[in-house]
């Protein structure tokens, strides 16, 4: 019986913007995109939409920045609580009216020289991160 070596895999290239992916794997720590559904309640969000179906309401979000139907009832009953309903995973690039954050796995594997995609970390805020205070003209 003869061993095969797997082909080593290629290092795949950094996106032109990191920030809006959902999830990060260029590393043996895996990163994803959390948000909490119950911020949109809280914050009367324009884009949580919701249907009733078998005698219940459920609410989801129209920009699919999560990719759930929750019981409304329910959404509500545990934000009422101390520990709140809690977050769900990503599945598209989070809004500036979002509560996000990024959720590492595997901490205890990142490399001596730290993250190789630290703008993946970057949230939006709604405004870029930088600010042009001067232009010099040729």
């Amino acid at each position: 019986m003869q061993m095969r070596e797997q082909a080593a895999v290629p290092p795949s290239e950094l996106p032109l913007r990191p920030q809006d992916e959902a999830e990060c794997r260029r590393c043996e720590v895996h990163c994803d995109k959390v948000v909490y559904p119950g911020a949109c309640l809280e914050r009367n969000c324009p884009f949580l939409y919701s249907f009733e179906e078998c005698g219940h309401t459920y609410v989801g979000c129209m920009q699919r920045v999560y990719d759930a139907h929750i019981d409304f009832d329910l959404l509500r009953a545990a934000e009422s609580g101390r520990s709140g309903f809690g977050a769900l995973r990503a599945t598209g690039p989070p809004l500036p009216l979002c509560r996000a954050e990024v959720e590492p796995c595997y901490e205890s594997r990142l490399e001596e020289l730290g993250c190789v995609n630290p703008e993946f970390h970057e949230l939006p805020v709604g405004e870029p991160s930088f600010r042009v205070i001067a232009r010099i003209a040729s």
